[in-house]
């Protein structure tokens, strides 16, 4: 056992079974452990669906399988549910605020394993977001978006060439 800076064993019989993917399909996919923090978020299955054993947790493995390595829905591997119905239950999410509300739960939960409140109590502004919202904030940021216009004028070196 190789042993880090300061004494402690770097695996222990605790942490290898931890990290230990063999019975996970790819890294991305969900341990009980993390499904049991997720599960009470998201909406009940409901009956009557086109495909009513398209399980939550394989949707949901299959949603953060296309946000951890950046594929495209195209390539969401075959042995997922179809693309087509994690893209529409990824939206549905979306819509409904479940993302929203799993964030901020898993948020509060991180904050209270590191000794912290559930939620800040301090918040910091620094000089640059103040200067923004003074001069409009949000309407300058459309404008350097934006893309030039042409210029109307014609160009005033033709008319200053003189021929002889």
């Amino acid at each position: 056992m190789r042993v880090i800076r300061g004494g402690t064993p770097m695996w222990t019989a605790e942490n290898r079974g931890r990290y230990d993917h063999k019975t996970k399909r790819y890294p991305s996919d969900l341990t009980d452990e993390e499904w049991a923090l997720v599960e009470p978020h998201l909406p009940p299955p409901t009956k009557g669906r086109r495909h009513p054993a398209l399980g939550r947790r394989e949707v949901m493995n299959a949603v953060l399988y296309v946000l951890t390595t950046g594929c495209q829905w195209r390539q969401l591997p075959r042995d997922f549910p179809s693309k087509t119905a994690v893209h529409k239950y990824l939206i549905g999410l979306q819509h409904d605020g479940v993302l929203t509300r799993i964030h901020d739960a898993l948020y509060g939960k991180v904050r209270e394993v590191a000794g912290k409140a559930p939620t800040p109590t301090l918040s910091i502004i620094d000089s640059q977001s103040v200067k923004s919202a003074e001069k409009g904030g949000a309407t300058l940021i459309r404008m350097a978006t934006m893309r030039a216009r042409k210029s109307r004028a014609r160009s005033v070196t033709s008319v200053s060439i003189r021929s002889d």
